[in-house]
């Protein structure tokens, strides 16, 4: 899959996945005004341009284009496991929603239809701590 910054500047490659997850975390949300639609690109995502990193935490890093700002991406440090903006690939067919994960931090003014598997945060760090 290709995709671009809003300015351009910034060209990202990742595999081809259909699963969009959110993630409903008090520090997503700050992040991005609201909660983080992503797609798990894994280890295989090439970016060129102006990319700025930020370690938002011990274990992860965010990125935007350090030119127009777009969110890029959250990575694990631990697994390089990239987590892109679902934005970012909005001429992608085929992409569904299929997980909810940080349900426990969603603020109650606003639900999403969808009915897919919603996980708590102590779920998610469990998962991890598992693999």
């Amino acid at each position: 899959m290709q995709a671009q910054c809003l300015c351009g500047a910034v060209h990202v490659t990742a595999p081809t996945v259909q699963d969009v997850h959110v993630c409903h975390c008090s520090m997503c949300r700050r992040w991005g005004e609201g909660p983080a639609f992503t797609l798990h690109g894994g280890t295989e995502v090439e970016l060129t341009g102006p990319v700025a990193r930020y370690a938002s935490s011990p274990w992860a890093e965010r990125a935007f284009c350090s030119h127009c700002g777009t969110h890029l991406f959250y990575r694990l440090l631990a697994t390089n496991e990239h987590f892109l903006s679902a934005g970012l690939f909005q001429d992608e067919d085929g992409l569904q929603l299929s997980a909810q994960i940080f349900i426990d931090e969603k603020p109650a003014y606003y639900d999403l239809a969808n009915d897919t598997p919603k996980l708590t945060g102590a779920q998610v760090l469990a998962q991890y701590e598992e693999s």
